[in-house]
């Protein structure tokens, strides 16, 4: 699925301009003083007959200034010169900044001081919006009391429903629900305040829509189902909660991984047994990718393929005896092999000596090769040094390929036999492999 952003919002420059003939000398101190956090000097400059309500050459205000540098006392000092909550440009608007930042204490002193409460920023992103995501409950009931626009959108589309839901503010989402907010309505790309929630990661926020009455078949942008959505921001309780429910099952995602793909690759058991349960097919293997794979060109310049897996060599993959097993007990056919010419052994030969055990009574030739040539001793010898697989597991796993009959003499399509590289100086693991499969190349031959 798309990666979606929260909606920038564009706030005052940080970098102090030049001094322009247009803007007085004064203003350019005053804009200084804000800045520095000088309470003092700007004091003192209104106090001389600084205007507080004369534009910075960029259009910004010094009540933006102050109100974006979280003072309370610099906000208070400009409101109180006579500073007026307003702006000609969207972007600097005092109110949109507070919003921002989720000062409630300045929010509140804008507001009384009488704030427009529906002005937005460039992007059309109101107050209310901006409380929703970033300030307290409070301000946002009393920016709503004040006037503002509650199914107002942007011009993404988007909601202050869907700020607070992105943000995962649970408390502020239940309450603009409560106060009539579309809790099904969805932005320009396709995005629901449930799809949201589940992006923001907060798993409370993402239940509460459940509960509140959120579409759980609304598809997203790329046919994204929610229950797809919760397993790629890995809540897995949510996406528990939505199959109980019922989804479909056989629905890819843009991975190319049906439900049961997923779980088994996130090592998620509880999910795969429900899932079994449910119906999943322990014999669906997972599907293109709609990604598009860019890579250097100092890797490849060749198209990257990943070849179908079922459920069982996934599981194999990633050392998971207990869904091995589970995947076996569904129906799971143990002899299938993928394009690639990899079967449940040579799968888990990079794993964990207990899934490589649980496959050996799987198989019937401990030494067939894949398509690469290799057999499961040449995967096990070329785990790199970046997986989870120690030395000391390494040697429990050539002891049961040696006990399984495994050859050391096989050459795979480069020429290279297990023996080659276990009998190499550099080899990691050449003590563990010589003594259980001897000292000399001759001895291992069959």
């Amino acid at each position: 699925m798309k990666s979606y952003r929260q909606p920038r919002l564009s706030a005052p420059r940080y970098v102090l301009l030049l001094i322009l003939a247009c803007v007085p000398l004064h203003g350019q101190e005053l804009r200084t003083a804000i800045v520095e956090g000088n309470l003092l000097r700007v004091q003192n400059l209104l106090a001389d007959g600084v205007d507080p309500n004369q534009p910075f050459a960029d259009t910004s205000t010094p009540l933006a200034w102050a109100t974006d540098k979280q003072s309370v006392p610099l906000v208070k000092a400009l409101l109180e010169a006579g500073a007026k909550p307003v702006s000609s440009a969207d972007s600097f608007s005092a109110l949109v900044l507070a919003c921002l930042r989720g000062n409630s204490e300045i929010i509140h002193l804008l507001l009384d001081a009488g704030a427009e409460v529906n002005q937005t920023n460039a992007e059309g992103i109101t107050p209310l919006a901006l409380c929703a995501g970033n300030a307290d409950l409070a301000s946002v009931k009393r920016i709503l009391e004040q006037g503002a626009e509650l199914t107002r959108r942007d011009l993404q589309g988007q909601t202050a429903l869907m700020w607070a839901a992105a943000k995962g503010r649970e408390d502020i989402f239940r309450f603009l629900v409560g106060r009539g907010a579309d809790i099904n309505a969805a932005s320009n790309n396709g995005f629901s305040p449930l799809f949201f929630a589940i992006k923001s990661g907060s798993k409370n926020t993402a239940f509460a829509a459940l509960e509140l009455g959120a579409d759980v078949t609304h598809r997203g942008p790329e046919n994204t189902s929610a229950v797809q959505l919760a397993m790629y921001q890995q809540l897995y309780p949510l996406a528990q909660a939505l199959i109980e429910r019922g989804v479909d099952l056989n629905a890819f995602d843009r991975n190319g991984y049906q439900l049961l793909h997923a779980a088994v690759i996130a090592q998620q058991a509880g999910l795969v047994k429900l899932l079994l349960d449910k119906g999943a097919d322990p014999n669906s293997v997972t599907g293109e990718s709609r990604i598009t794979w860019r890579y250097e060109v100092n890797f490849t310049s060749r198209p990257y393929v990943v070849h179908p897996k079922s459920p069982l060599l996934l599981a194999a993959e990633r050392g998971s005896k207990e869904m091995m097993a589970a995947m076996i007990a569904a129906g799971a056919k143990p002899d299938f092999r993928s394009d690639d010419g990899n079967n449940v052994l040579l799968a888990a030969a990079q794993s964990n000596p207990e899934a490589m055990a649980y496959a050996l009574t799987l198989v019937k030739n401990v030494n067939r090769q894949n398509q690469a040539g290799q057999t499961a001793l040449h995967r096990l010898m070329t785990l790199g040094t970046d997986k989870e697989t120690t030395n000391e597991d390494m040697a429990a796993m050539f002891k049961l390929l040696a006990a399984a009959g495994a050859r050391t003499d096989i050459a795979d399509n480069n020429g290279t036999t297990a023996y080659d590289i276990g009998s190499r100086d550099q080899y990691r693991a050449k003590d563990a492999f010589l003594a259980t499969f001897n000292s000399t190349k001759e001895s291992v031959q069959l």
